[in-house]
C-alpha cells in the first residue's frame, strides 16, 4: 500500500490537489481536516458532554465518525448522517483549530486516521497538518504544500463566494496558522524529509502535475492504476 502525505496550512489547496492525485492514480482519499471539523460539530452540539462522548466511543469501538474515501465523492458521517455541508460553516471554521488542539481529540482521531489508512487496498492520498510527522511518518512521499497568505486568502475568499472580504479571510487564516503551529501536540511544521511545493504562483493543474511527476519518478504507481 502506498501512502502520499500532503501537509500544509489552510487555503494552500491541499483538498483539491489530494483529490485530483487520488483520482489520477486510482487511490483512496482521506481529508483529516474533515474529521476534525466533524468533531467540532459534535462539540458544538454536545457541549459539556463532548469529551465524554468520544471517550465512550473509543472504549466501545463504535462508529461515531465514518469516512468514505472515494475522491470523486468523499463523505464524512456523524452518527450515520452525512455532514459534508454542515462542517463547512463559518462557525465550524472559527472553532476547529481550538478543538483540534485538544490532546484527547487528537489521540481519538489519530487511531481513526491510521485505521482508515490501513484499510486502503492499494494506496491513499492523505491531507492534513501532521500526516507526515505524526499520523504516518513512514509515508512513501511527503509533501508540504504552501502558499503565501495573500494567495491563500484570495483562493479561500473565492471559495466562499465573497461572503467575506479577502482581508477578513486573511486574518482568519493567519489566526489558524498561529494556533495550528503553536499547539503542544502534533503542531503544523515542516520537516526535512518533506518536499516543499509552493503554490503561490501555480495553478491547481500545475501543482498536481508537479507532485504527479514526483510519484512517477519514485515509481509509486500500483499496477492497473491510471498513470498514463
Amino acid at each position: 500500500m502506498i501512502v502520499i502525505a500532503i501537509d500544509g496550512p489552510s487555503g494552500s489547496g491541499k483538498s483539491s490537489v489530494s483529490r485530483a492525485l487520488a483520482q489520477e492514480f486510482g487511490w483512496a482519499y482521506l481529508d483529516t481536516g474533515a474529521l476534525y471539523r466533524t468533531l467540532t460539530l459534535l462539540a458544538l452540539q454536545s457541549k459539556a458532554e463532548f469529551l465524554t462522548r468520544i471517550s465512550e466511543d473509543n472504549r466501545q469501538g463504535s462508529e461515531l465518525i465514518s469516512w468514505i474515501g472515494d475522491p470523486r465523492d468523499p463523505q464524512v458521517l456523524l452518527k450515520g448522517e452525512r455532514v459534508n455541508t454542515l462542517i463547512r460553516s463559518q462557525e465550524i471554521t472559527d472553532r476547529v483549530s481550538e478543538i483540534a488542539a485538544n490532546p484527547q481529540v487528537r489521540s481519538y482521531l489519530l487511531e481513526i486516521q491510521r485505521t482508515l489508512i490501513n484499510q486502503a487496498a492499494r494506496g491513499i492520498v492523505v491531507e492534513g497538518r501532521d500526516i507526515g510527522t505524526t499520523v504516518w511518518p513512514d509515508a512513501e512521499l511527503k509533501i508540504f504544500l504552501t502558499a503565501d497568505l495573500e494567495a491563500r486568502a484570495a483562493r479561500r475568499s473565492a471559495e466562499l463566494e465573497d461572503q467575506n472580504s479577502e482581508r477578513e479571510v486573511g486574518q482568519s487564516l493567519a489566526q489558524r496558522d498561529a494556533i495550528d503551529s503553536s499547539r503542544s501536540v502534533s503542531p503544523l511544521r515542516k520537516v526535512d524529509d518533506q518536499i516543499v511545493v509552493d503554490a503561490t504562483h501555480l495553478t491547481l493543474a500545475e501543482v498536481v502535475a508537479e507532485i504527479s511527476k514526483k510519484i512517477k519518478e519514485l515509481r509509486l504507481m500500483n499496477d492497473g492504476a491510471n498513470n498514463e
